[in-house]
């Protein structure tokens, strides 16, 4: 993992499209090197008519960020 990176930490992005915004991390994919940041990278995701689903309808799901994009940031020392 890039800095020691975990969930509940506060981060802040240098690169990409949402650069420059923070949040806190909610889920880890450590396998995949990516992180999803509550209220950033959340898309809509248009679910199918199933026996289990029968009207269908949208989703909202958190798109994960490359932990390379991603910046700790550090709280007041003691």
């Amino acid at each position: 993992m890039a800095q020691g990176l975990k969930t509940g930490d506060t981060v802040t992005i240098i690169a990409g499209n949402h650069k420059g915004k923070s949040g806190k991390i909610v889920k880890m994919d450590v396998k995949g090197h990516k992180a999803c940041i509550e209220g950033i990278g959340v898309v809509e995701r248009h679910m199918k008519r199933t026996q289990f689903n029968p009207q269908g309808g949208k989703k909202q799901i958190h798109v994960g960020i490359d932990l390379s994009n991603l910046k700790k940031v550090e709280g007041k020392k003691k």
